[in-house]
Parts: structure tokens; sequence; C-alpha cells
């Protein structure tokens, strides 16, 4: 059909971690003279780690990317980032124009013209900071390490009798649990680790039905804590 057309990619689901097959969706999207967009709010981060890298093969093709600063660096919440490939498009789309809005001179960077907000505070900064303390190694163990602890819960729970619902290729682990006679007990489970105060994990509706939500992304999370978590959830079960 005529007009714009846009494909929507996603890099690291945010229930299960799951990539969509970027190169081909990318090959498929140039045929088409679609704009590819991805959506990495966990994953994107993967391309900096040697051994994950291979998840997110295909993103440096797209027009434009977006990503979370608030889970795997560890910054405040609406660290959000947003990329895009081609600058007259970013800037005719995100640029303001007002009487009362004083313009860069020259070549000098405007924020304005890349943002629809006109106020906001400097999140560029603790971004900036993280980025300069951890450097491209420290990412990538950041990463790494996320990804092998959400491998080491997944398989205590698994051993447990939770159901892991997942492939576990990322930081996120999805799991529901069952009692004896087959009825899905994993909201009370919920419940009870939240309240119990050892570790937080959120639910969510997987496949119509409800689902334990594990991520795994803070610097400070260490093997005893994973181990700890994985004990209060199996205990709840359990219970």
């Amino acid at each position: 059909s005529d007009g714009p057309r846009i494909v929507c990619a996603q890099a690291g689901n945010v229930n299960t971690g799951a990539f969509d097959p970027l190169e081909r969706i990318a090959d498929a999207a140039q045929r088409h003279g679609a704009w590819l967009h991805v959506d990495g709010a966990f994953g994107l981060w993967a391309a900096a780690a040697p051994g994950r890298a291979y998840l997110a093969a295909g993103a440096a093709r797209a027009d434009s990317w977006t990503t979370d600063g608030h889970k795997w660096l560890n910054v405040p919440y609406d660290s959000g980032l947003v990329i895009v490939r081609h600058g007259p498009a970013h800037r005719a789309a995100m640029g303001q124009a007002a009487a009362y809005l004083l313009r860069a001179t020259g070549e000098e960077r405007d924020g304005q013209d890349w943002t629809p907000e006109a106020s906001r505070r400097a999140r560029a900064v603790p971004i900036y900071a993280v980025l300069r303390t951890l450097g491209r190694r420290g990412v990538a163990d950041l990463v790494e390490r996320s990804c092998r602890l959400a491998s080491r819960i997944a398989d205590r729970l698994r051993n447990a009798n939770l159901q892991v619902l997942n492939e576990v290729v990322l930081n996120q682990v999805l799991v529901r649990c069952e009692d004896s006679a087959g009825a899905n007990v994993t909201p009370r489970v919920i419940s009870e680790v939240q309240s119990g105060g050892v570790c937080w994990c959120g639910g969510t509706s997987w496949a119509g039905a409800p689902a334990m939500r594990i991520s795994i992304s803070n610097w400070r999370t260490d093997d005893a804590d994973v181990d700890r978590a994985a004990d209060a959830i199996i205990a709840a079960y359990r219970s």
C-alpha cells in the first residue's frame, strides 16, 4: 500500500527477554522501504556483552532505537534513551518554535529540538557518570552476570517443581506456580514473596494466565542474593 511504513521489532521482551529475529526483520523492512524501530528497553544492552551480543545481531541496521537506563544502568526511573539514525527526521518531529523560546545560535545544539520536553532535569548526567565509571568492560560484566544469575534462579525454581515458562536467554525469568490439583496459585505466591521482604517479584499475564516475572539487573546482586530469593519463592510456593 501507499504511504509510510514502520516496523517495530523487540530486543528483549519485558516478560521473557526474548529477541525478534532482527536480521530477517531488517531485510524485510529494507525490501519494502519501511522505517525499522527497535524496542530495546532491556535487550539493547546485550550488544555490549560479547557473550550475548549475538542476540542483538541486526539491531544496528534499524532507523531508531529506544532503551532504558533505569534497568541495567541502575539510574533513576525516568531515564529513557531514544536514538534516531536520521537527524533531520528526528529534529523535524520534535523541534519546537514559539516567540518566547530563545533559540541556540550557529552550530550549537539546542536540546528542545530533540525531545518533546521543553523543561526537564539533567537525566543525562547520571547515565554519563555510570558509563564513564563502568566503561565498556563494566557494562559487559554487569549484563553477563545478570544473565548468569537469571539462569541460576531459573534452575533453582525448576528443580523445586515450579514452572519456568521461558527459555532464559537474558535476565528475565517467567514462572508459574501450580498446586497439586493443577490450580494456578501464582498470585498467592507473589503476594507472600513481596510481603516477606527478601526480594520483590512482580506479576504479569502470560498466555492468558497469571505468572511471576523475575528480573535481575541490580549491580549489587550476587549468587547469595539469588539463592536467598529462590529460597523465599520456593518457601512461599510450598506454604
